[in-house]
C-alpha cells in the first residue's frame, strides 16, 4: 500500500513538472504566432509548422523504431491531429493577423476548463468539487485581469470566434492525447499525430505557399521556427507525458498560468506593458493552480501498457517507459 502511494505521489510530482515545462514552452506560442503572421500568410504559418514538425516526428519514429499504433489508436490519433495539429494552429494564426497576443490570451484562458471538460467526456476522469472550485476561481481571476488589461469590450467578433474554436479543438486534442499517452507515451502520441496529418498538411501548405510565397525578415522566420520546433513538437513531448502521469484534468489546470506567462513574453517581444495588477493576478492564479493540485479525485484505471524491449534508451523514450513517461 505504501509503495503504491509513493508511486502515485511520484507520478503526480513528475506530471506536474512535465506539465509545467510544456506550459512554459506553449506560453510563447501566441507572441511567436503574432510575429510570424505579421510577415507570413497565416495558412502557411499554420500548415507549414505542422509539415516541419511532421518531418521531425517521422525521423524520430524511425530512429527509435517505434511500433505502429493499432487501428483503435489511429482513430484516436485522428482526434488529436484535428485538435492540436490542424485546428488550434490554424484558428490562432487567422485570429492573430488582426489581434494582439494579449487579446488572444483573454480567450485562451478558457483552455484549462475546456481540457477538464474533455477529460471527463473522453478520459473518464472525475475531479472532486474542490478541484472545480479552485479551477473556476483561477479562471475567473485570469479572465477578469485579461479583460480589464486588454480593453476587451465583451462583443464577440469573428476573431473571438476563431479563438473560441481554437480553444475547443485544443482542449479536445489535449484530453485525447493525454489519455492516449498512457498507452503510447507523450513523444510517440504527438509524433504519430503529426505523421498522420502529413497527407493533409503538406498539400495545403504547398498551395498556400504558392498563392502567398513566404517572405519575411529574421524575426518572422524565428517566430515560425519556434512554432515548428517547440510549440508543435518538443513542447508536446513534456505536455502529453505530464497529462498521462498526473491526470488530464489536474495537470491541465497548470495552463491557468499560461496567460500570465504569455503577457510576460508579449512585453519582452512585442513591447506590451506589464502592470502591478498583472503581477498580483499572476500570484492569485498560481495559488489556484496549487489548490487544483491538492484536490483528490477518482480517475480512470491505469490502462494496460504493452510490453516492450526497454533495453535501449531510445526505445524507453519511444514507448514511454523512460523520461517520456
Amino acid at each position: 500500500m505504501g509503495e503504491k502511494s509513493n508511486t502515485t505521489a511520484r507520478d503526480r510530482i513528475t506530471g506536474l513538472a512535465l506539465g509545467g515545462l510544456g506550459v512554459l514552452g506553449f506560453s510563447m506560442s501566441l507572441p511567436a504566432t503574432r510575429i510570424a503572421v505579421g510577415e507570413i500568410d497565416p495558412w502557411v504559418v499554420a500548415f507549414g509548422r505542422a509539415v516541419g514538425a511532421g518531418l521531425m516526428a517521422w525521423a524520430y519514429l524511425r530512429v527509435t523504431g517505434a511500433p505502429r499504433p493499432t487501428a483503435a489508436q489511429w482513430r484516436r490519433l485522428a482526434v488529436v491531429a484535428a485538435g492540436v495539429v490542424v485546428g488550434f494552429p490554424l484558428f490562432t494564426s487567422l485570429a492573430l493577423t488582426t489581434q494582439t497576443a494579449a487579446h488572444g490570451a483573454v480567450v485562451i484562458t478558457v483552455l484549462p476548463a475546456a481540457t477538464a471538460v474533455f477529460a471527463v467526456l473522453r478520459a473518464g476522469e472525475r475531479p472532486p468539487p474542490a478541484f472545480w472550485i479552485a479551477s473556476g476561481a483561477g479562471l475567473a481571476a485570469a479572465l477578469a485581469f485579461m479583460v480589464a488589461s486588454s480593453g476587451v469590450t465583451g462583443a464577440a467578433t469573428p476573431t473571438d470566434l476563431f479563438l473560441l474554436a481554437a480553444v475547443v479543438l485544443c482542449g479536445l486534442g489535449y484530453a485525447e492525447g493525454g489519455s492516449l499517452a498512457r498507452e503510447l507515451g507523450g513523444a510517440r502520441t504527438i509524433c504519430w499525430a503529426l505523421v498522420l496529418s502529413l497527407p493533409v498538411t503538406v498539400p495545403v501548405a504547398a498551395v498556400a505557399a504558392l498563392v502567398h510565397p513566404p517572405r519575411s525578415d529574421t524575426a518572422g522566420w524565428l517566430g515560425f521556427g519556434y512554432l515548428t520546433v517547440v510549440s508543435m513538437f518538443l513542447g508536446f513531448f513534456a505536455w502529453y507525458a505530464g497529462l498521462a502521469r498526473g491526470g488530464i484534468a489536474r495537470i491541465g489546470q497548470i495552463q491557468l498560468a499560461q496567460p500570465v506567462l504569455t503577457l510576460a513574453w508579449s512585453a519582452l517581444l512585442l513591447n506590451e506593458p506589464v502592470t502591478p495588477l498583472a503581477i498580483g493576478t499572476s500570484m492569485l492564479v498560481l495559488a489556484c493552480v496549487a489548490l487544483t493540485q491538492r484536490a483528490r479525485g477518482s480517475g480512470p484505471a491505469r490502462e494496460h501498457r504493452p510490453a516492450a524491449d526497454t533495453s535501449h534508451p531510445a526505445t524507453r523514450i519511444a514507448t514511454g517507459t523512460g523520461a517520456d513517461r
